[in-house]
């Protein structure tokens, strides 16, 4: 059960190459990563990596007008069917050479994929199995250059491409008379997006060089007519042709159009700015005109448009540019609604989601990932990862948050269940190599190459504490004690070992004594005691309590690479450069045993080596270790596409996990590939755009991670650094293709407890129809099938708990706590499973603290649990709160406003009364006059 761990989610990366797709609903962006795709969900702010990936890097992908299946396509055309609903592949096709696009029609039922200067459309899969899902159906030519881009119309009567050859042609899906092909010019350069006007034959064309045209049809999608088929077209162009020839009135400049049996269209096309194939008599051909020409402001060519989307409904175009701005125009009026400038990268791809509101655009320069609201003029999403290499991972103590340092000088904090990075640091200036939390889980300390350790405060998002060295040092090792107090660095330069206080960030010791580079650092769980390794072939104790001075000095038999304590303390695993493992007692100094991994890395071969991976492995070794949350195993990576899982005990090899099978990636294929291979050597080693005599890249000494002196560069696939997480139930790989996690997958693993003939869930259910919850629970955990135990557990009622809790053996209560602790996360019963969990931890505390080493994992698992909980939970009182007050203040003002209206209504009516006494007065006054005179 242990060793079940499968790929679950990937982080640091959010867009590589190729387009983005928004789902069916609106909610959801679908971005390719290097050969994965991950789903985004913009609603719930959470990411999903899809456990599907193709050969290569995904070149485009498209997605059905229902959302139920998606296609990617690699950079050699290899394509795979994936079902979004089961995420699994249905269909591999490979189409023999690089795709451009693919889109399917609105109805579903067609998709059409552009190669080269070939536009295919294929039969749509749908609900019926099929042997071959990917049937042609028509094949179309007319560009004399690479097609670009696809577009359909509303009702799947018609599809445009465009082309490099700074043409759009628009085909008929199906066999119209009044329009087979049609060619529309215009432009002076490589045409990036072409749209059809909703409902409308009318299209928009925009190219590279910031040209819109737009186009105006004189026949309505009504307007178009079914043509004849084959054998009778064939034999109308027969008759028309002898009554031309009888007439002497043969047309010279005649458009050969050729449509085979097999559904295959052909149109030569003559010169000219618009060409149509011939009219078939009786019926008018759809003929096209520029209605107007409208140019994007630009500065020079630098500022090229790289992409473009058009929202139909909304008539909304949106253009990005090489800059990294991108434009709002509405059309046809080419009115400019919002321009600005969203990243210094050029934008790569962009997407609009249905209802028109959000705008998605993608960086390939920095792996940028923006969902923009263009009414707002707010983000909706901005992620962005390390667009260098990840050096190092660490796991905050409750197993919420992990933090992540790369060469571009970043440090980024994510959450491990959104899959989201929600603060980045960026104040070192050089490659970060070490990150660690405090025991606290609020602060994150980080080492770099710029002779800087800098501490952040989680709280406050700053960096509250900057630690250096009398001398400049450039620091690739650290680690931070148990009570966070002190932080120490080591340094590769002048092979020194420095130690600050985090209280007052003064440097409390330099310790020397090492005469190599410090490669790694590591402090023990229980004791104030530090473990250094270095490529002297020494691994030093240095205790901390006693004037810093060296404990034990561990002799090795090559350079040290990797130290690392196992979580109770008692055990040292040291990873050095001849591929072993060794372990030791850090009491006594002495070796308990070692493990020969050389074999295990499974090298790949470098397409610039000309020796085999076999002989390149020999100088291979482990670089990064961490043990498991039991200390049972420990993980093993280093400079290969492999992970290794070794039980400490046996000292055997348990599990080897591949973390990628993408072979655009270097260091990946085991033989060499004869079809590589010409006269001349390896194609590999040929760099088409130097200017030397030869031709022939040599790569630079030393290089591990990728030659970028070459204009060819490839990545090579490597492990930077590994940690499990502090629950036991997943662990993280920092790698070229991002931050990888693995989760134990306990849906695909059948592994009963004391198992009976007796035990089945028939006799399960039996027991809870009796109300025998206890042994219910029991029988349901010797059985141990997840969806049974929720069912007996959320059938026992609110009041048996404690009863249920108290009568529950020992070993089945460490069983429950964890089940309870796994299953709290993602159920929204939250009340009903923290009594659980508060029963158990109160009747069985002591005892569970007696075996606290066991327990520990399952107990930050819960913490983790009701932190999540407690975080979402606050944001809604705190909403609720903010709403109540605001709904208060507002009753108040309208009480208040109301008070005034019936005082002022008081005083006017009794100024009313006043007049009127006062009018009767003068009446009376003025009638006593009169009768006096």
């Amino acid at each position: 059960m242990k060793f079940a761990y499968k790929f679950s989610n990937l982080l640091g990366a959010f867009y590589r190459h190729g387009n983005l797709c928004f789902s069916k609903d609106g909610n959801s962006v679908i971005s390719p990563v290097g050969n994965r795709i991950s789903v985004f969900d913009l609603k719930n702010n959470k990411s999903e990596t899809l456990p599907v990936s193709t050969t290569k890097n995904i070149s485009c992908l498209g997605i059905s007008p229902d959302g139920n299946l998606a296609i990617l396509i690699d950079e050699d055309g290899a394509a795979v069917l994936v079902s979004l609903v089961t995420r699994a592949v249905l269909h591999h096709h490979h189409f023999h050479s690089p795709v451009h696009s693919v889109s399917f029609s609105p109805d579903g039922k067609k998709f059409v994929i552009t190669k080269e200067n070939v536009a295919l459309m294929y039969h749509a899969p749908g609900r019926n199995r099929e042997f071959n899902a990917f049937a042609l159906d028509k094949s179309y030519y007319g560009p004399f250059d690479e097609t670009t881009c696809i577009d359909w119309t509303d009702d799947s009567k018609c599809f445009a491409v465009g082309s490099k050859d700074m043409t759009t042609w628009i085909f008929g899906a199906e066999r119209w008379a009044n329009l087979i092909y049609y060619s529309l010019g215009g432009h002076k350069d490589i045409i990036v997006g072409c749209f059809f006007e909703k409902d409308s034959l009318d299209m928009y064309t925009v190219s590279q060089e910031g040209t819109l045209c737009v186009w105006e049809s004189d026949t309505e999608l009504e307007g178009l007519r079914n043509g004849p088929k084959y054998s009778e077209r064939k034999k109308m162009e027969e008759e028309k042709k002898k009554r031309e020839e009888g007439e002497g009135n043969k047309d010279d400049d005649d458009v050969e159009e050729i449509i085979r049996e097999d559904g295959e269209t052909r149109g030569d096309v003559i010169k000219g700015r618009t060409d149509t194939p011939k009219q078939v008599e009786g019926i008018k051909n759809v003929r096209y005109s520029q209605r107007s020409k409208h140019y994007f402001n630009k500065a020079g060519d630098f500022n090229k448009l790289t992409a473009a989307a058009f929202h139909k409904k909304t008539h909304i175009l949106v253009t990005g540019f090489a800059s990294g701005a991108f434009h709002l125009h509405e059309l046809p009026e080419f009115d400019l609604i919002h321009s600005l400038s969203i990243s210094d990268q050029r934008i790569s791809t962009i997407a609009m989601n249905p209802t028109g509101d959000w705008i998605g655009f993608g960086c390939s320069g920095l792996g940028q990932l923006l969902v923009w609201e263009w009414q707002s003029e707010s983000y909706v999403f901005k992620q962005q990862g390390h667009f260098n290499n990840m050096n190092s991972l660490a796991y905050s103590p409750d197993g919420q948050y992990l933090v992540t340092g790369g060469d571009d000088g970043k440090v980024k904090v994510w959450n491990t269940n959104s899959g989201l990075c929600f603060v980045t640091f960026t104040e070192h200036s050089s490659s970060v190599t070490n990150v660690a939390f405090t025991s606290s889980g609020f602060v994150v300390v980080s080492a770099s190459l710029d002779g800087t350790v800098r501490a952040f405060d989680l709280h406050r998002y700053r960096n509250f504490r900057t630690m250096t060295s009398p001398r400049p040092a450039q620091f690739s090792s650290l680690a931070v004690d148990s009570s966070g107090e002190l932080v120490c660095a080591g340094s590769q330069d002048s092979f020194e070992i420095f130690l600050w206080s985090m209280q007052t960030g003064r440097l409390l010791e330099v310790l020397s004594g090492h005469e190599g580079p410090v490669s790694s650092l590591c402090f023990s769980p229980v004791q104030s005691v530090l473990a250094s390794v270095s490529w002297d072939k020494t691994v030093r104790l240095w205790d901390m309590l006693d004037s810093w001075e060296t404990k034990e000095t561990l002799r090795l038999t090559s350079d040290g690479l990797a130290v690392t304590y196992r979580p109770d303390g008692q055990e040292l695993a040291v990873a050095s450069l001849d591929g072993e493992i060794t372990f030791w007692n850090p009491q006594t100094g002495g070796q308990a045993g070692s493990i020969a991994g050389r074999h295990d890395l499974q090298m790949g071969r470098k397409e610039t080596e000309k020796i085999t991976a076999k002989q390149s492995a020999k100088g291979k070794s482990f670089t990064s270790l961490c043990y498991s949350a039991d200390g049972e195993s420990i993980l093993a990576g280093g400079q290969s596409k492999c992970v290794c899982i070794y039980n400490i005990k046996e000292h055997v090899l348990m599990k080897k996990f591949e973390i990628s099978c993408n072979l655009s990636l270097d260091a990946m294929e085991e033989f060499l590939d004869r079809r590589k291979m010409t006269e001349f050597g390896s194609l590999s080693l040929v760099d088409e755009g130097t200017g030397d005599g030869d031709g022939v890249e040599l790569s630079l000494p030393g290089v591990k991670r990728g030659d970028m002196s070459s204009r060819r560069f490839k990545p090579e696939i490597r492990v930077s650094s590994l940690c499990f997480s502090p629950t036991g139930r997943s662990w993280a790989a920092a790698s070229t293709e991002g931050l990888l996690i693995y989760s134990l997958d306990a849906s695909l693993v059948f592994d009963p407890y004391d198992l009976d003939m007796d035990v089945t869930p028939a006799s399960i259910r039996q027991q809870v129809k009796k109300k025998e919850w206890a042994s219910a629970i029991l029988l349901s955990f010797r059985l141990n099938e997840m969806p049974l135990i929720r069912e007996v557990l959320e059938a026992v009622p609110y009041d048996q708990i404690t009863v249920v809790c108290s009568s529950l053996p020992d070993v089945y209560v460490d069983k429950l706590l964890n089940f309870v602790a796994s299953t709290l996360e993602k159920s929204n019963h939250l009340q009903f499973y923290l009594s659980w969990a508060q029963c158990l931890l109160t009747l069985h505390g002591q005892k569970l603290k007696n075996r606290s080493g066991a327990v520990l994992p399952t107990v930050q698992q819960l913490l983790k649990s009701i932190q999540r909980h407690s975080d979402d939970l606050s944001k809604l009182c705190d909403w609720n709160i903010y709403n109540i007050r605001y709904a208060a203040a507002l009753s108040k003002q309208r009480g208040m406003k109301r008070t005034a209206a019936e005082s002022l209504s008081d005083e006017e009516e009794e100024e009313e009364v006043a007049m009127d006494s006062g009018g009767d007065e003068e009446n009376i006054m003025n009638e006593s006059i009169i009768v006096e005179i």
